[in-house]
Order: C-alpha cells, then structure tokens, then sequence
C-alpha cells in the first residue's frame, strides 16, 4: 500500500485527542502488515535460534565463562565502570550547578552523527545518559578484547555481536531517549510519529510480510536519464553478460583499449554514476576507449552458472569481442571487488596456458585474493551457516539479493538500518535522494554453482592465494607465475575488503611488477573519488614485500586529493600509440542498443520495488 501523508506542522500546542484519532486511523490500516511481518520475523528467528549457525551463543558462553574464571579482573572491571560513571555524575553535577567543567565532549563523541542534535550536550538529562552509554560501550568492548582463552575466531565473533548489541542498545533509537524525537513529537503534535507509521506500513510487503528499510527517495533515480548517462552503445552481448563501449569525447585516443570488470554482486553504474563522478566518463575523457561488462541479473535458470563461466563467457569474452571491434591484440583490464578476484584467476589462467599476454595491464580495486582474515563478512561463513545457506540457494537456485542485501546492512548497522529506523520511522521523514544508496539496493541475484564455489573456495578454503590448489577449466591456479603489471587500490576504511587483507593479498603476485596505493575513505566512497572533488587522499610506498601492512603504511608517504590521476600516470606507458578515436558505430561489432543497456535495468527474479 501507499500511503499519503500529511505535511508536518509545528504547532504551538499539544493536542491529544486530534493525535489519538489520527494515530488509530493509521493503526487499522497497519496492523495486519504488522502482524504479518512480526508472525514472519518470528518464525525466521526461530529457526535461526534453535541451530545458532552463527554460533553466537557459544561465543558468549565462553567469554562469561572466561571472565567468571577471572574473578580478580571482573571485579576491577567493575570498579573501573563505577568509576567512570561517578565521574559522570559529578561533572554533570557540577554542569547543573553552573560551573565550568573540566570533561569537555571528546572529539569523537562531537563526530558520532547519533548525537549531533545540541540537546544531547546542551539538556543535562540527556548528556548523562548519551556518556553512560559511551562509557558503556567501551567497557563491553575492552572486556571483550581482553578476554583470555578464546580463539582468533571466538574473539572477532564475539566482538562483532558485540558491536550490533550496543549499536542496538543506543538512546539514540529509542523514542523516549532521544530528544531529537521528543522535540519533533511536540512541535508537530506527533503528526511524525503519524508519517513515521505510514513510512514503515510502505516498507512492509502485503504478500510476503518481508520488510525493506527505504534509504533513500527512489523515484529521483533512473538509471540511463541520470544515472549511467555516459554515451555508448551496446557492441555485444550473450547469456551472461553485455559488453557496452563509450563514445570517445576526444579526438584521438590510446591505442591499448580499457576494460572495466565491475562486482556481479551490483551493478556496474558504480562507476558511471553521475557525469561528475563517473570514472567511466572521467577514462573517456583521459583518452581511453572505454569497455564495461554489464552482468546479467540471473534467475533460477542459471542455478548450473559457475565462476569458470564468469571467466569464459564475461572476462575472456569480452576480451575477444574487444579484439575484433579495435582490432588491437591487448587489453588493460580493471577488475572490481569480486571483479577483481574474477580477474586475478583469470591472469593466472591465461599464464597457465602460456597467453597472458591478453591482458597487458591488471587494475585491482578493493579486491580480496587471500582471504584468510577476510573481514566480518567472514563471521556468516562458518561450515553450519554454510549448509543452511546452500540449503536455502540450492532450493531457490540463486541466491537472492535481499539476502545480500541484509548481509551487508548488518555489517554497517549503526549506518544502513538503525539511522533510518530512526529518520524513516520515528522523525517521520522521507529519506534523502542519494544516488549511491540508489545504487547500493539496486542489487542483484548471485547464481547457485557459482556463490557456492566462490564462498568454499575462497571464504572457507582461501585456496586462490595457494599455489596449485585451485584448479578452472583443467588449469591449476598458481597466482605467483604471473607476470603482468599490476596496480592495487585498496581502502582504509573498506568494511568488506580490510585494506590489510588485500595487501598480503597483492603478495601472491610473486612474479609481477606491482604497485600498492592505499586510498582513504571506504570501499565505495575510497574509488569513486574524483579529482575534481579534491577530496581524500591516498598512501603509497614502493616497497611492496613489506612484512605487514602496518609497516607498509608506517614508511609510506601520503598525498593528499585523488588516487585516479596517480593511476592514469601508472596506466599511460601501458597505453600504446594514440591513433584516431575509436567510434561504437564505427567498429567491426554491430551495436545492439544504446548504454547502459537492458541487462542493468533487469530486477530480481523476485519482483522487488527499486
């Protein structure tokens, strides 16, 4: 259902018969969604509880049982806490009282976006229990980190339930506890927490009961009007995947063409996003001639895709068709996330079979080849979630984006769930119109062969980063034979691809020229970065077999605005003679129709509203 609501209104006074009639109006219309969606979020729990496949349970049972074990240690913990909260209490007291303070608000505390309104530091009342809650969270999680007798993987579960309870439990999300909240409800008559209801009944699926937290305004957005709105035309496509070349904007260009491997986890417009931040528009304009492999948004009917298809029928296929339309010998590749992983078992295919010279140039954005300290998203991946995860892909035949979807948002939860909890729902607001929000809910289906392979493989096995123990298309995977050139971006702040992690991963590339630039900001933000913006930086260090990241990052030297032009300064040498520019329509290839395509408009299997 859509519902309309009415505009918010100040008013001077509170009306609390006009409210009630208002809020129970929207009750009947809600309530069996409500209900439906509650029964739903029930039964999916339950069945989750009972085999705990994330084995939180057990992590929290050893960490009391550590911590019982070590009476002395609690009981200063304990001390330590009630410490710091008398402190603040006096500070506050005296705060009350009128006098100067000697605790002012930490940097940190000023910075968390949870508690920007003044009144969370200007209303006694309300900074007592913002501190106690911060005071609080650190007490839980310096408990955490110095418990004993867990192993690596215990410790980095338990911190990360740790992290979703307090983000969970923060005052900010609660009506009663923020007073951002309370001050719109009186200011409007509650006429927010009206909208909020009608916001959270047009979240909710009549049929299915399944709930999808809005995040932005979607109806701003459609992709090729202004979004994805570089010129081009679609030269080739096939079951799995289009391949889309831009018109030049320059009169001659390089000889050598780029390729663009985005993620098939979304989809490729991450990097056409609007002209002033599009890295497709942004290599035109530098003079490259400009391929992207769209991927296809598979259903049920690709259930038997696997990885050695998305190598032979999307990189080395695009490859080919390149060939024959540029009528050049090589390509300088860029690969993306999984894209990228996709692409370094390609290198050390094409080695195997003594053709690497396909490929003259590899790109790597945020991409993970050893994955032995892969990040939290590691935590979902253990052999009991596994099976119940296969269970559910071998059912459906793909592995549907909401699943992803929500896997991602739990890893930023204070970000992507509980901030529009509380914008969508409880201020009664309509999210803001963001393009990359757009973006990252326009997901898609991940195919069953192909994720089981690619979490077994990689997740669980980390067999890529060991030599020969991977084998595609009767060809052992050895990463060190590898000779081609290649350039690593990876992101300090990447919650899906820890910059460490990468970093040990460009190490397997034993045989190859490498460099290592390290971007600030996160795994979207840290590439899409254009130089215009000025923004960010970047650390780079020429010593790439450093013994750990840390010390990489230690001796390297940082420039501050974006990595894109350092990168194009790597990629030029590697770019051939220029010669006149090369045209979509000019080419041997027949063009199918303009970008961005049909296959990046394609939804989900299951209709989903984008």
């Amino acid at each position: 259902m859509k519902s309309e609501k009415a505009s918010t209104q100040k008013n001077a006074t509170f009306d609390p018969v006009a409210f009630s009639k208002n809020y129970m109006e929207v009750l009947e219309q809600g309530m069996p969604l409500l209900q439906n969606a509650w029964t739903k979020t029930l039964n999916d729990f339950a069945s989750l509880h009972s085999a705990d496949p994330f084995k939180f349970n057990e992590a929290l049972s050893d960490f009391w049982l550590n911590l019982f074990n070590d009476p002395e240690r609690f009981a200063k913990a304990q001390i330590d806490y009630l410490d710091k909260m008398n402190f603040i209490w006096q500070e506050n007291y005296h705060k009350f009282l009128g006098h100067e303070t000697v605790n002012k608000d930490s940097e940190k505390q000023l910075k968390d976006k949870r508690f920007k309104d003044a009144s969370w530091q200007e209303n006694i009342a309300f900074n007592i229990i913002k501190q106690t809650y911060l005071v609080s969270c650190d007490w839980i999680m310096d408990l955490v980190e110095k418990t004993k007798g867990l192993t690596t993987e215990e410790k980095r579960r338990l911190e990360f339930a740790a992290r979703q309870y307090t983000d969970a439990l923060s005052p900010s999300n609660y009506f009663m506890t923020n007073p951002e909240i309370l001050n719109a409800t009186l200011e409007t008559n509650g006429q927010n927490l009206i909208d909020g209801l009608k916001n959270l009944i047009d979240d909710l699926d009549s049929e299915s009961g399944t709930f999808r937290i809005s995040k932005t305004n979607y109806s701003a957005f459609k992709v090729g009007e202004n979004l994805a709105t570089t010129p081009g035309k679609v030269v080739y496509q096939n079951r799995l995947m289009q391949l889309i070349q831009y018109s030049p904007s320059t009169k001659s260009s390089f000889e050598t063409p780029l390729l663009f491997i985005p993620p098939w986890i979304n989809k490729y417009y991450i990097l056409d996003m609007k002209p002033e931040n599009s890295l497709i528009k942004w290599a035109v304009d530098q003079g490259h001639t400009v391929f992207v492999i769209s991927w296809v948004n598979p259903d049920k009917t690709y259930a038997e895709t696997n990885f050695e298809d998305y190598m032979q029928d999307g990189i080395l296929e695009a490859c080919k068709q390149i060939q024959v339309q540029t009528d050049t010998k090589q390509v300088n590749a860029v690969g993306y996330c999984i894209g990228g992983t996709l692409l370094a078992t390609t290198l050390a295919y094409l080695a195997a079979k003594g053709e690497e010279e396909l490929i003259k140039s590899a790109t790597f954005f945020t991409t993970l080849i050893d994955f032995e300290n892969a990040g939290d998203l590691s935590l979902f991946l253990n052999e009991e979630q596994l099976k119940v995860l296969e269970d559910k892909i071998d059912d459906m035949g793909y592995l549907d984006s909401a699943s992803l979807q929500n896997t991602f948002n739990i890893l930023r939860s204070g970000d992507l769930i509980w901030s529009f909890i509380v914008n969508n729902y409880m201020l009664g607001k309509d999210p803001f119109p963001f393009d990359l929000l757009y973006w990252n809910d326009d997901s898609t289906n991940m195919p069953a062969a192909m994720h089981k392979f690619y979490l077994r493989n990689m997740y669980r096995d980390n067999l890529l980063c060991q030599k020969g123990a991977m084998t595609l298309k009767g060809k052992k995977i050895d990463l060190s034979k590898i000779k081609t050139p290649c350039y690593f971006l990876s992101c300090k702040d990447d919650h899906i691809a820890p910059w460490a992690s990468t970093y040990n991963g460009q190490k397997c590339f034993e045989g190859a020229d490498v460099k290592f630039t390290l971007s600030a900001s996160g795994h979207v933000a840290g590439v899409i970065n254009p130089p215009s913006k000025n923004k960010y930086g970047f650390w780079q260090n020429n010593n790439t077999k450093s013994s750990s990241a840390e010390e990489w990052l230690e001796n390297a030297d940082y420039f501050t605005g974006s990595w894109w032009e350092n990168w194009q300064d790597w990629l030029k040498p590697r770019t051939g003679k220029e010669r006149p520019a090369r045209s979509p329509d000019k080419g041997k290839l027949k063009p199918i129709e303009p970008a961005p395509g049909s296959y990046v408009l394609n939804k989900p299997a299951e209709k989903q509203e984008v």
